[in-house]
């Protein structure tokens, strides 16, 4: 079993920036992605960012491509999402996620192949 701890939301005026940490209480050989979502109220959770876990391969929504950044600290266990220049719609509650699928590269941006999830931390961009 994978618990993640998310940290680093909070309230931040548009164009401002925050990062957000995932900890892992343990980055197996048995989690091979892990991924950023977000998710609204009255909506479907959304897709932000995923990193491999033991690779460098990445992948980004374009709807936050050149202002979000995922990266990793296997040391650490913990996954990092940079959100730069943020806008009022980046508005949401952000969760990380951890998933064993070996075949990432393919179901990256879909809830169903991540197994383990965060609580979820919330993010508000004001005017």
């Amino acid at each position: 079993q994978v618990q993640l701890a998310e940290t680093g939301g909070g309230l931040v005026q548009a164009g401002g920036s925050l990062r957000l940490s995932c900890a892992a209480s343990d980055l197996t050989f048995s989690i091979n992605v892990m991924g950023w979502f977000r998710q609204t109220p009255g909506m479907e959770r959304e897709f932000v960012s995923a990193i491999a876990v033991r690779s460098s391969y990445t992948n980004t929504a374009d709807s936050v491509k050149g202002r979000f950044t995922i990266s990793r600290d296997n040391a650490k266990n913990t996954v990092y999402l940079q959100m730069n220049s943020l806008k009022p719609e980046d508005t949401a509650v952000y969760y990380c996620a951890a998933g064993k699928s070996k075949s990432y590269i393919l179901n990256y941006y879909q809830p169903g192949a991540y197994e383990y999830w965060g609580q979820g931390t919330p993010v508000t961009v004001s005017l």
